[in-house]
């Protein structure tokens, strides 16, 4: 049965698509990014994590913007197809493949990390079952997933809340520090990481044809799901500075680990992990969830093989899309295991991708009254500086990662260019479903 012939199950309310964009911002990079955060600008990290969130808000009201007029699957494959040109579409699409791929392991790996401070465990099986996992709960049902995410969270929120609670009473402002104290520049330069820990606040977009009432739904629970990021965010990062300073934060391999040995003593342990292993299942359960919409999409307008364009008559998913994707994460246990390689091979197709729906919005604005007219109430001026506002930071946070590490640019270009010649030759040709 294809996707002309079914439709997708619309399952998702307001609170799976807040989960799911917080669920996938909130993530491992919380725990991972404050040590080089803190390395490079010490307290200041607090101002680039509000620097960071800019870019994100501008581009969370283009994508909002978009939802509200055309909501879809797959839409940042979708978006970019109808509005700037079919093979940047495709473009953007085949780069997120190597995108969550990537995501997936990296994911997987660090959750293996983590789990390695309390058990010896074989790194390769652990990841393989993580990732059977969650492809598993995306093949049974959005509905399905959506609800694994939302339990998720509440228990990562809970956990966090523990850190904060406890951590708090014994805090002290003077051990954080001054904000301001490292000065412009390393503020400025700490910001490129900050940004990942927004990356996927949008995710909810992906699947517009399975969230009811998308229009209203999916632009509200893109804003509840900013506000809850900065929040949750917000409260870790000054607990933590403020119980072992930004010097000792600098200087840890597990920095939100030592920073709750101070006020939970040998709990801390324990919780840091069910903390770590909630947040990696979640972030990577939303990354298989927009993984197989991206690619559904895509074979529904014969830009990939039609039959992964099929969906189950029972469960209301795209199964053999899904059932692709989970062979895709699969094959990524044979990618280098270097973190930071992997996170630029990530972030790099992501921020294309805001830059692709970014313009995409403006061209809606333009070009589209009728469009125009459904969407949320903004001016066309509004979103057309907007758009092109954010489309400038995606290019800008592009350039800034060269110099960590060129070889992921390399990745990228080479997976692009056989993606393209292979658009070219072939699947440019096969008439749209």
């Amino acid at each position: 049965m294809t996707g002309e012939a079914a439709t997708l199950h619309r399952g998702v309310g307001l609170s799976g698509v807040v989960m799911l964009g917080a669920g996938t911002a909130i993530g491992v990079s919380i725990f991972s990014v404050l040590q080089p955060a803190a390395q490079v600008a010490g307290s200041g990290l607090l101002v680039a994590m509000l620097v960071a969130a800019l870019p994100m808000l501008l581009f969370a009201i283009c994508y909002a913007y978009l939802a509200s007029a055309v909501p879809v699957s797959g839409a940042s494959y979708e978006w970019p197809r109808r509005f700037l040109h079919p093979s940047i579409g495709f473009a953007i699409a085949w780069l997120r493949i190597l995108g969550n791929v990537g995501a997936l392991t990296v994911l997987g790996r660090v959750l293996v990390n983590y789990l390695g401070m309390a058990f010896a465990i074989p790194t390769t099986p652990v990841v393989a079952a993580a990732i059977t996992l969650v492809f598993a709960l995306n093949y049974r049902g959005v509905a399905v997933a959506a609800r694994v995410q939302t339990v998720l969270m509440l228990a990562l929120i809970a956990v966090l809340a523990i850190f904060v609670g406890a951590g708090l009473p014994q805090a002290h402002v003077s051990t954080l520090g001054s904000p301001l104290a490292s000065g412009g520049w390393a503020i400025a330069a700490c910001v490129p990481l900050m940004i990942s820990l927004f990356l996927g606040i949008e995710s909810s977009v992906e699947i517009g044809e399975e969230v009811r009432a998308p229009r209203r739904t999916i632009p509200l629970g893109i804003g509840l799901a900013i506000g809850l990021t900065i929040c949750i965010y917000g409260a870790v990062a000054v607990t933590a500075l403020a119980l072992i300073g930004p010097g000792a934060l600098a200087a840890s391999k597990a920095p939100l680990l030592d920073a709750a040995r101070a006020p939970l003593g040998r709990w801390a342990l324990p919780l840091v992990l069910c903390a770590a292993t909630v947040s990696i299942l979640k972030t990577m359960n939303a990354t298989a969830m927009v993984f197989a919409r991206s690619i559904f999409a895509m074979a529904r307008e014969g830009a990939m093989p039609a039959a992964l364009a099929a969906v189950h008559p029972r469960y209301g998913t795209p199964h053999r899309a899904v059932v692709a994707c989970y062979l895709c994460a699969m094959a990524g246990l044979l990618l280098p295991s270097s973190l930071v390689f992997l996170l630029l091979a990530v972030n790099i197709p992501t921020m294309l991708k805001y830059l692709a729906c970014s313009l995409a919005a403006v061209r809606v604005a333009d070009g589209h009254p009728d469009l125009h007219a459904r969407a949320l109430p903004f001016g066309r001026g509004t979103v057309r500086r907007v758009g092109y506002a954010a489309a400038a930071a995606a290019v800008a946070i592009i350039l800034a990662g060269l110099g960590a590490d060129w070889r992921p640019y390399l990745l990228v270009a080479v997976w692009l260019a056989v993606g393209m010649t292979g658009y070219v030759v072939s699947w440019r040709r096969r008439p749209p479903r």
